[in-house]
């Protein structure tokens, strides 16, 4: 990594992101934040941001997703269900819709539109419906900020361990009927503290002490380590190169 270059991971968890931040001499830290902004603003900012979370929405959606997520998939064996399809972006913004106070709604809405703008019609899933406040978060800061698409990147930690893996899908899930599967856990700890992450960065104790979940700690940590091989230009980009959504934002994930 270039000397003096702070790189950070970025997941969303319950009531904000958790951030884990690698400094110039390999320090490293995990924090909540509220919104992805404060991290972008503040006055030591890392100049390279890995998020796991989707960047650059289609007008229309076609089958099977994003090229990203089409590309990504076959590598991940059991695990490619973690990478769900994109809706357009208009699905994404009518899950939103402030006139509709109800979920129940909200959700029908954005089924709804999400048929009308994808071929062939297709609904939104729940898994996508309960990230679309933050996938709309990020969409209208780089739409706002278009600079910060050269510092703020698409990453799947998925696809991330499968690279830190020898280029080899995971045969254990993180999350068993959604509660923590520790033996999971405990293989994409141990991949992370051959990088150089601490089991003290990694722990369930330093995730309770942060109010978020391990498999979202965890999930920082694969970001960052993949912000930190984006600093290298080590990435590898599914597709390369990137594709341009209608607002000319990058449909790319990198690992």
């Amino acid at each position: 990594m270039s000397a003096g270059l702070r790189v950070a991971g970025v997941d969303g968890c319950k009531g904000g992101w958790i951030a884990v931040i690698v400094e110039p001499g390999n320090a490293m830290k995990a924090e909540r934040i509220d919104r992805l902004a404060e991290l972008v603003d503040r006055p030591e900012a890392p100049q390279i941001i890995a998020v796991d979370m989707p960047i650059g929405l289609p007008e229309r959606a076609g089958p099977n997703g994003r090229a990203p997520e089409r590309l990504v998939r076959p590598r991940l064996g059991m695990r490619q269900s973690s990478v769900f399809s994109m809706p357009s972006r208009a699905a994404v913004y009518a899950a939103l819709d402030p006139s509709l106070p109800d979920e129940a709604e909200r959700y029908r809405h954005a089924c709804s539109v999400a048929r009308a703008t994808s071929e062939p019609p297709r609904a939104v899933s729940r898994q996508a419906f309960h990230i679309f406040g933050k996938i709309a978060e990020i969409d209208g800061l780089l739409r706002e900020r278009p600079a910060l698409a050269g510092r703020i990147h698409e990453c799947h930690p998925e696809v991330s361990f499968w690279a830190m893996n020898g280029e080899t899908a995971l045969d254990l899930a993180k999350k068993v009927k959604n509660a923590p599967h520790k033996p999971g856990l405990a293989l994409r700890r141990q991949l992370l503290a051959a990088q150089g992450f601490e089991e003290a960065l990694t722990s369930a104790l330093r995730a309770r002490a942060l109010k978020v979940g391990e498999d979202d700690l965890i999930d920082a940590c694969a970001a960052a380590w993949t912000a930190r091989r984006i600093a290298h230009g080590q990435a590898i980009g599914f597709p390369t190169p990137a594709e341009r959504d209608g607002e000319g934002l990058p449909i790319q994930i990198q690992a």
